[in-house]
C-alpha cells in the first residue's frame, strides 16, 4: 500500500467526475500496479482505491461541474 495521497484539479476528472487508478498522476504505471479501478472523486470531492489506498481529491478552491 502507498498510502499516497495526490490532489487533483477539476480538468483531471474525466467528464464523469473521476480518475482511475493506478493514475499517471500518482506517478504509476499500470504494468507494476493493480487492476485499473475507476473511483468517484467529484461526489465527494475524494475517493480511496480500494487496492493501493492512494486517494485522489479535489485542490481546495476546486470544484467539477459535470453534465
Amino acid at each position: 500500500m502507498t498510502n499516497a495521497t495526490v490532489e487533483l484539479l477539476a480538468k483531471d476528472l474525466n467528464h464523469q467526475g473521476g480518475v482511475y487508478c493506478p493514475s499517471p498522476l500518482a506517478d504509476m504505471t499500470l504494468w507494476n500496479s493493480h487492476p485499473k479501478v475507476y473511483l468517484d472523486v467529484a461526489r465527494s470531492g475524494q475517493a480511496k482505491c480500494p487496492y493501493c489506498g492512494t486517494v485522489y481529491k479535489l485542490k481546495e478552491g476546486e470544484h467539477f461541474h459535470g453534465h
